[in-house]
């Protein structure tokens, strides 16, 4: 598994949101560990899902600009009389 790295500075903005999240949807206030809990988790457990959707749409977006290459290719071609 390829580990997400982060700078610091966004991951501490990261669980700030998350105990900003818990705090407005259920009026509790977390502290960092617990928020941290909530980021590993998440990470853990969304990170894989959105890493291979990513992947997919950069491979679809990549046999798009393929096809189109091909066909600006055979745009070039010369006839042949």
């Amino acid at each position: 598994m390829i580990k997400l790295k982060l700078e610091k500075e966004a991951k501490d903005r990261l669980i700030s949101d998350i105990q900003q999240f818990i705090y407005n949807e259920h009026g509790e206030e977390i502290g960092r560990l617990a928020a941290e809990q909530y980021f590993d988790f998440f990470k853990e457990k969304l990170g894989p899902l959105i890493y291979n959707q990513a992947l997919y749409d950069a491979r679809v977006l990549m046999e798009q600009k393929m096809m189109s290459l091909e066909e600006d290719f055979y745009t070039l071609e010369k006839r042949v009389k």
